[in-house]
């Protein structure tokens, strides 16, 4: 049978395997930004702003709660039937999101496509800790990091234009070539991973109640991020509803024999340190990716296009960030440092952009790239930090349970930065515009732009400088947020990783 530990897989085979598991990573993400381009085109077709924002939030709600249990799954079945099953789950999907007669059908179809989306990309990164020691891991994790980059900037550019040329439905259906190419390579490239030896024993009772939980916790956050405000008896009734029932989840994990989510991984220090600074990276990371052309547009009055190229630096300095994090912890066997390093340009470059003006290209454009470089020196080293800190047995809930952390990071920092920016719109001239409508519309901000556009010259000027400045406390809070992420990079131990007979030469 498969050794367990670290199977010695040729190097062609890990080359052709990555192929594969790139694909589903570049898929999984696409579709987290491709969607928002289009809403107004979905809105204007369906003529129902009620359900519109769940178009964006229940995809992202379903891929983070579906996370962490695909990750328990392919810790007991094997992972090759996960990545099979999440990629087939979300290919059928797009095609029903393609197809969808109503705003109901269509949110629907989201929440499935998330289902498999969750599989695609949680499965992907613990197939990374099956086959590659945990020395070299940092190069694999920084080629993923590298796919959720080209995925954040071609989701908006690729659905301006598919939107603009062919019909919002083209901004789903392109993943019926893409997913089937992509099944096809994974099914012919995923063979001789390991196959667990133990016993199955499904925790039915955990996964209930994980699945209320999370989706209780991620719609009080998505709401108050479209503008429902905090002390609303619908988000405090779901606050309410999450906190018991994760209580009686933990309670639960406890006790059960196979548990979904061991809980002695958060007695783990590194391991939550890792998850620490990946939530308040991911909040930065997502937070930056919905706001700043918003800010761009709304400032400088440019088009959705060049607000999505204005996007290029981040983009860029993700994978410049993972590339060299990766290189470092493969040759220094050591990933704090690299955290450490990113976790303190964080918030640098962030008050940079701030204090830079949007329509200052050049400048704008260097803080942007920071903040990707940033971004990028966490997301995979933490990832490796926390497959390195635990046993073999669970580095796929492991891996799972941080990726789940990455996606809460997000869905909190696009709701809290959301939900703040309403708020400082309503202290100022805005009031009049911002309605809790403002976020509404796919996070696009078309009732800011609109309302901008409609005012005469040298009002619109005087809102546009109003502007700058409500930006500029934004990016300051969300730099002040990003203190605790190098708060929890200082407390990690400077732990060696395992495998150093594989070392990098």
């Amino acid at each position: 049978m498969t050794n367990l530990n670290h199977p010695e897989t040729p190097k062609p085979a890990i080359r052709s395997v990555l192929v594969a598991l790139m694909m589903a990573i570049f898929l999984g993400a696409l579709d987290q930004t491709i969607v928002a381009v289009s809403m107004p085109a979905i809105s204007a077709q369906f003529k129902d702003v009620s359900l519109l924002a769940w178009v964006i939030s229940g995809y992202m709600v379903a891929m983070t709660v579906a996370v962490p249990i695909y990750g328990k799954l392919g810790d007991l079945y094997g992972r090759r039937k996960l990545m099979l099953f999440g990629m087939g789950l979300f290919t059928l999907a797009s095609l029903f999101c393609g197809m969808a007669q109503s705003m109901e059908q269509l949110v629907l179809a989201r929440i499935f496509q998330g289902i498999g989306a969750g599989g695609m990309i949680s499965v992907s990164q613990a197939i990374i800790g099956d086959i590659v020691p945990p020395r070299e891991r940092g190069r694999y994790q920084g080629y993923f990091s590298s796919m959720y980059a080209v995925a954040s900037v071609a989701g908006p550019v690729l659905g301006g234009y598919m939107t603009e040329y062919l019909s919002w439905r083209w901004v789903f259906l392109i993943n019926l070539p893409l997913g089937l190419g992509a099944y096809w390579v994974a099914r012919r490239n995923l063979i001789g991973l390991p196959i667990p030896q133990r016993k199955p024993i499904i925790d039915y009772l955990g996964t209930l109640l994980m699945i209320i939980g999370l989706t209780a916790l991620l719609l009080a956050i998505t709401q108050v991020g479209q503008g429902h405000a905090w002390r609303s008896s619908e988000v405090l009734g779901l606050f309410a509803c999450a906190v018991a029932v994760l209580a009686v989840f933990v309670w639960h994990e406890r006790r059960a024999r196979e548990p979904l989510l061991p809980m002695h991984l958060f007695t783990n220090r590194s391991a939550l340190l890792c998850w620490c600074t990946i939530f308040f990276c991911s909040f930065q990371a997502i937070s930056l990716i919905v706001l700043m052309p918003l800010r761009f547009q709304s400032v400088t009055g440019a088009g959705a296009d060049s607000a999505a190229l204005h996007l290029l630096p981040l983009a860029m300095g993700l994978p410049i960030g993972a590339y060299f994090a990766g290189h470092r912890t493969s040759i220094t066997g050591r990933y704090k440092p690299q955290i450490l390093t990113g976790a303190l340009l964080m918030p640098i470059s962030i008050l940079g952009m701030a204090f830079s003006p949007p329509d200052a290209t050049l400048l704008s454009s260097l803080f942007m790239l920071l903040s990707g470089i940033a971004g990028g020196m966490q997301f995979p080293t933490s990832l490796v930090g926390t497959q390195n800190s635990v046993e073999q047995k669970d580095i796929g809930v492991a891996t799972s349970t941080t990726n789940l952390f990455r996606s809460l990071g997000g869905a909190v920092g696009v709701a809290l930065m959301s939900a703040l920016l309403l708020a400082l719109l309503q202290d100022s001239s805005f009031a009049h515009l911002a309605g809790s409508s403002l976020m509404s519309e796919g996070h696009s901000g078309n009732v800011l732009l609109d309302g901008l556009n409609a005012a005469p010259g040298d009002a619109q000027n005087a809102l546009r400088a109003e502007l700058l400045v409500t930006f500029r406390h934004l990016l300051m809070v969300s730099a002040a947020v990003s203190l605790l992420g190098l708060a929890a990079a200082i407390a990690m131990p400077n732990r060696l990783l395992r495998g150093r007979e594989h070392g990098a030469r």
